[in-house]
């Protein structure tokens, strides 16, 4: 037989990747990812979308876009914890962008150039009640204004603002400008109405012919410890400190001041004794370091100003000065346990910080409502209680007490308060996946650094309750907005239009993004490739 020369048929590998060719087997698309500093803000707030106006040099519009989910800008700009930044992909790749930052910017800039808040709806008749005027009541007041409805706010206290006015000091809120921002809710049309304590809800809702309740009091009762005391120095609680400096009743704490706790409360506690002229403020606290509930800057800036910290102490007793106190260790489970060791300790005073309860007991005289082992009211998804118009949220409500949770809260009430009123459901659509720093193409970014703002020398905070911080500048806070990376949402930067060989994506404009046009489109991947924020991705072909 004769044999063949070469057999010329093609190896065919199926394991090999399809590329281009004259049969399209992959299409690129246009996709909206959900950035993290989004996904992270406890405020719902739309980040990148007013970083990207503010980086554009709008900053009217920029700040527009951020109070439709958050009506107080420059107090979040100074006491937000901002787990945006915390989240943020840029640190990554440098370092977070400073978000507060800016956004404290807008706030400060939008009292002075007088913006108002806008009003999106005409009048629906609707009257709802408010109890509380904290950053939850606020908020929950302001959107629900922009609603439409007809809002009225009774707060127990002399002054609105709750605990922004009476537990936050004013080194970190001045407090004029704490009262600018609730001045433009107020000109919305919100009415406040101060040094009224409601002690029956719906005996207060038939009176003003409410139509719908929100309750939003504060935690304002400062929880206690037993400690046996005899003679003992004087013992006071943080909050009560805090509220009676504001109302310029400061305490006479003497030279030795003891602070109990490890929050973000004993750290202010032990500032603000500091500014009223303790010589030696002392934080004693049961766990270490790494355990305490305070925010790792909140301690910097106290070790910072001379308070000390004696960690793994937890007080025993109190005889006259001096207190008796257990050295403490910390277990497998990261819990506090005794050791036996016993020292003792010197103070003039002792400030407890050890929590704060809401003062819910006038509650209780609504059987439908219930309350949760830890005090606080159960609500159902809608943030209604167990009686019908009657909701509750921020620290009345299960779940992390802060400033921004709490407006967060009041947004979330007020959009269905509205539509409980409208007969309706409130709807949400389902978030966009989150989109990770790994799906970033980046290669193309170089670094830029990062604009902080000044703080105080440490030596001259001690003379009185001026604000620590300042904030950054417009060309600060312009570059710091430029900073942000757009993670997972088109921003127009063309390289996906400058990348294509066949000229199968179009420009439709400035806010219009691209087409895709696919008779041209060979599937090559290159504009996905060169996508640096992850706003495109390969699909399989239909059909």
């Amino acid at each position: 037989m004769t044999a063949f020369a070469r057999d010329m048929t093609p190896t065919v590998d199926l394991t090999r990747e399809r590329g281009t060719g004259p049969v399209r087997r992959q299409r690129p698309i246009y996709v909206d990812m959900l950035p993290p500093c989004n996904a992270a803000c406890p405020a719902g707030e739309n980040i990148q979308a007013w970083l990207a106006l503010a980086q554009a040099g709008k900053f009217q519009a920029a700040w527009e876009a951020l109070i439709r989910d958050n009506p107080l800008p420059a107090v979040h700009g100074r006491v937000c914890y901002h787990p945006c930044e915390t989240n943020c992909n840029r640190k990554d790749l440098d370092s977070a962008v400073n978000i507060h930052s800016v956004e404290r910017f807008l706030g400060d800039l939008a009292a002075e150039q007088g913006w108002a808040m806008p009003s999106d709806k005409a009048a629906t008749g609707k009257r709802v009640l408010v109890i509380g005027a904290g950053p939850s009541g606020l908020s929950a007041a302001y959107h629900l204004t922009r609603l439409g409805h007809e809002v009225e706010i009774h707060e127990a206290g002399p002054l609105p603002g709750g605990m922004l006015h009476f537990g936050i000091p004013a080194y970190r809120l001045p407090r004029e400008d704490l009262m600018k921002e609730i001045g433009r809710i107020e000109q919305m049309g919100v009415k406040i109405v101060l040094n009224h304590r409601v002690d029956d809800v719906l005996a207060e809702k038939q009176a003003g012919r409410f139509d719908a309740i929100f309750i939003a009091i504060g935690a304002q009762l400062s929880k206690h410890v037993d400690i046996p005391a005899r003679d003992a120095v004087k013992v006071l609680d943080a909050v009560s400190m805090l509220r009676d400096m504001e109302s310029g009743a400061a305490p006479r704490l003497g030279r030795r001041v003891v602070v109990y706790g490890g929050g973000n409360t004993a750290m202010d506690a032990a500032r603000t004794a500091r500014r009223l002229g303790a010589e030696e403020a002392l934080i004693v606290y049961r766990r270490d370091r790494a355990h305490m509930p305070a925010r790792e800057f909140e301690a910097d800036e106290a070790l910072a100003e001379g308070v000390k910290i004696k960690w793994l102490t937890s007080i025993k007793a109190i005889d006259g000065s001096d207190l008796t106190v257990e050295v403490m260790r910390i277990d497998e489970a990261g819990r506090a346990q005794p050791t036996g060791q016993i020292e003792t300790l010197h103070a003039d005073s002792v400030v407890l910080a050890l929590g704060q309860d809401a003062d819910s007991g006038f509650l209780r005289k609504i059987p439908e409502i219930v309350f949760g082992a830890d005090g606080t009211v159960v609500v159902a998804p809608n943030m209604m209680t167990g009686r019908p118009g009657v909701f509750a949220g921020g620290d009345m409500a299960p779940g992390e007490r802060s400033v921004t949770v709490a407006t967060g809260h009041g947004k979330k009430a007020a959009r269905h308060i509205d539509a409980w009123l409208r007969g309706a459901d409130c709807a949400h659509p389902a978030k966009h996946p989150i989109i990770e720093f790994g799906a970033l193409n980046l290669p193309i970014y170089a670094d830029a650094i990062p604009s902080t703002q000044q703080e105080l020398p440490a030596s001259a905070r001690g003379a009185g309750f001026d604000e620590v911080v300042s904030g950054l500048s417009e060309a600060e806070s312009l570059h710091e907005a430029k900073r942000c990376l757009s993670c997972g949402n088109c921003f127009e930067c063309d390289n996906c239009f400058a990348a294509c060989p066949e000229d199968a994506i179009a420009k439709l404009g400035p806010g219009q993004r691209y087409a895709i046009d696919y008779a041209l489109c060979t599937g090559c991947a290159v504009c996905v490739e060169q996508c640096p924020c992850h706003a495109m991705e390969m699909v399989p072909e239909r059909g």
